[in-house]
């Protein structure tokens, strides 16, 4: 091969890849290992008083007020248990608004008078902790030099031992907070926006006759995610330093004959994706499904469903532990978005749904749809719900990574609609012209081989491209990003479920306060509901132009952008409902919407300082030593008396120029500043110079890249990273 010797070099290293020893030891199986490092209520009734275990029980399943007084025993429980398993600190886990998660280490040993150490951790140690909070974004909630924050213990999230060869850690997972109650974190406003949801679904609950248990909120989220080699990955300075390739042409073969999608899994992967998962069930996360997703090199985990909470706390630790196991497999995992252009980029669709023990799912329709009461009016506040805040849906999605995939080929599009299928939106046709008789029952598949069974057929297809979308027993949230947590939009699904459970739960009790049948009045409100909100539903193509077209004339927005999405978290109907059910303040909701902006230009002035920088230390000089090499032949023919052919230089020397032109507009650009307190302007100035000027140089350097002698370029090509694994 006659490739530039530092890709060589990689692509000698990667062949010469051994794989570590398998983690699974002979005869253990998955159900031996599960949770075994998780504080889990099993460990708890062991090793705790009766009655504190029936207390701290009380709180995580019938969301009842923890008993301060059970802190102490719960503690010293927890530390014997967690020395046992080998931990000598502990940690308080956060998740700020960094979207990433955060801890800090204390130990548990303290030395005492005669040289000795003894093990401490009290109650009051547990509950609270104290990180500094004036490093982190706030987004004007707090000045830079008030640095006190609290983490606060989350009992309903357990805690587990986080395994490391030099000592483990026990980790507890905390809300994080200022010293004046604001949210700082994830995890607070998520909690609080579940709990005002339960309230008013129980409010439904109790109308159609139950004595409820606490309804929660469910989250099933599939991670996407691409693995390359991590020589390849050391070798790209923009997957380093912003998560994504800022340079690349077009390999030869990409996903064009969708080969890769679910296809064998490579023997290499295969067993980076049995490291994990045995990772992932000692730590209680129930991994279920894996396969490869659709572009070369990509792949896909899905868990269980677990209550939102939880889901959220899992979905993070997934993603760190997958990072920290491909490195010990020589591999980079990689959850931006849009790593590769020309390509599938990778979301989390979030698997949304609510129930309790004694209802158990509130969205699972039955066998027939139609006479079931209950499900079609938990349903139709999801129609509500969406249609009124589907801004607000689009904004809990939005960064500067999720808008190359937003919109785009393999992603739902910015206008956020609701698929039913054909079952459900036959029911609801029917109830917006008055009750609803029938609903669309399951058929037989005829394969036409006499060995293979009859197959059951479901009543609805799916739709892939629907932001949100029925998927039998749950909504399938689509447009979120796999970088993202999955908090954020949780939050926002239980914050406008509450609003349309609430609404829905006074129409009823109004109604029945002047008389009107129970049966009756649900009917009424269907009708209403669906003929209200019914244009938020929508069964077709999203990607088809034809509903650009139609979205408008339904008024639902199409908020394309971050910047177009964001506003959506200030307006006066979103703070309304933030503060109505307790889930933001007006200055949360305003921080909010200000660390979006923050991030936005961050996100985007770090690349463009990374495609200022590889463009003129690596594409440039690559470039130049080609045209000099050819202008030296040239040179060398002309002397020789033999025609040398000019268009290969000139198109060289054509496309450096564009290069250089592009390069000097991309610096202009950078060097613009704008007043240190108009974030607004410094995104708008990323969107519309930065991200065109970047695409500029892009262009070139993709255009050289395919031009080039092989041997002098000097970054890991997309046919190199996507393929060799």
């Amino acid at each position: 091969m006659s490739a530039n010797p530092v890709r060589l070099q990689a692509i000698t290293d990667v062949e010469a890849y051994v794989p570590p020893a398998p983690s699974f030891s002979p005869g253990e199986t998955p159900g031996d290992i599960f949770g075994m490092n998780v504080f889990s209520k099993t460990v708890m009734q062991k090793r705790l008083p009766k009655s504190v275990y029936r207390s701290v029980v009380a709180t995580i399943e019938n969301s009842e007020t923890l008993d301060p007084q059970v802190a102490d025993s719960v503690a010293s429980a927890m530390k014997d248990w967690a020395i046992e398993k080998g931990a000598t600190h502990y940690a308080h886990v956060f998740y700020p608004l960094t979207g990433f998660t955060a801890e800090k280490h204390d130990g548990f040993f303290d030395p005492v008078g005669d040289g000795t150490a003894l093990a401490e951790f009290a109650g009051k140690t547990l509950v609270q902790g104290e990180p500094d909070a004036s490093s982190f974004p706030n987004g004007g909630l707090r000045n830079t030099f008030e640095a006190r924050g609290y983490t606060g213990w989350d009992v309903t999230s357990p805690a587990y031992i986080l395994e490391n060869p030099n000592g483990n850690t026990l980790c507890i997972p905390t809300v994080f907070i200022s010293m004046t109650g604001e949210a700082l974190d994830h995890k607070t406003p998520l909690l609080r926006a579940q709990q005002a949801m339960a309230v008013h679904a129980e409010r439904v609950l109790t109308l159609f006759g139950h004595t409820p248990s606490a309804v929660v909120s469910y989250c099933g989220p599939e991670q996407e995610y691409f693995l390359i080699d991590r020589h390849f990955f050391v070798a790209r300075p923009d997957l380093l330093s912003s998560g994504r390739t800022l340079f690349g042409a077009k390999p030869p073969k990409g996903q064009e004959f969708d080969d890769h999608y679910f296809g064998a899994i490579p023997e290499r992967v295969l067993g980076f994706m049995a490291d994990t998962e045995r990772e992932l069930f000692k730590l209680g996360i129930p991994a279920k499904t894996r396969h490869n997703e659709v572009a070369p090199g990509q792949f896909e985990i899905a868990p269980m469903f677990e209550a939102a909470n939880v889901g959220a706390d899992h979905q993070q630790l997934l993603m760190t532990t997958f990072k920290t196991v491909a490195r010990k497999h020589g591999m980079e995992c990689l959850f931006h978005e849009k790593p590769f252009e020309g390509v599938n980029g990778s979301g989390k669709h979030v698997n949304f749904s609510l129930g309790n023990a004694t209802e158990g799912n509130l969205l699972l329709p039955g066998d027939t749809p139609h006479d079931n009461a209950q499900f079609l009016v938990f349903c139709a506040a999801v129609i509500r719900a969406v249609h009124l805040y589907g801004g607000l849906l689009r904004a809990s999605v939005a960064s500067a990574s999720n808008d190359h995939r937003l919109g785009a080929n393999e992603a739902p599009p910015a206008i956020i609609s609701i698929f039913l299928g054909d079952q459900l939106a036959g029911v609801f046709e029917q109830l917006a012209k008055g009750p609803a008789t029938s609903s669309k029952g399951r058929g037989t598949l005829q394969i036409g081989v006499d060995t293979l069974p009859v197959l059951p057929t479901d009543p609805g297809d799916r739709n892939r491209t629907s932001p949100f979308a029925f998927t039998g027993n749950r909504f399938e949230f689509r447009a979120p990003g796999s970088l993202q947590s999955v908090a954020g939009p949780m939050t926002t699904i239980n914050a406008i479920m509450a609003e349309a459970l609430d609404h829905i739960a006074t129409k009823l009790e109004t109604a029945l306060e002047i008389g009107t049948e129970f049966n009756e009045a649900v009917q009424a409100l269907l009708t209403e509901l669906i003929t209200d909100h019914g244009s938020v539903v929508f069964n077709g193509n999203g990607y088809s132009d034809e509903w650009q077209v139609e979205a408008a004339e339904r008024g639902l927005p199409n908020l394309r952008t971050t910047l177009d999405a964001l506003p959506e978290l200030i307006t006066d109907a979103s703070v309304q409902l933030f503060e109505r059910y307790g889930i933001f303040t007006e200055s949360e909701a305003h921080s909010r919407y200000e660390i979006g902006l923050e991030h936005y230009t961050q996100s985007i002035m770090v690349e463009a300082l990374s495609t200022l920088e590889i463009g003129q230390t690596s594409v440039l000089p690559a470039g130049v030593r080609y045209q000099t090499e050819l202008a030296t032949n040239v040179t060398a023919l002309t002397a020789a008396g033999v025609a040398a052919d000019l268009d290969l230089l000139e198109e060289v020397t054509s496309v450096i120029g564009d290069l250089r032109s592009g390069i000097g507009a991309l610096r202009t650009a950078i060097e613009v500043t704008h007043p240190a307190d108009d974030a607004l302007a410094e995104a708008a100035h990323a969107q519309s110079a930065l991200l065109p000027a970047m695409a500029t140089v892009r262009a070139a350097a993709d255009a050289l890249e395919s031009i080039v002698a092989d041997d002098l370029w000097p970054l890991p090509t997309y046919q190199e990273m996507l393929y060799i694994l």
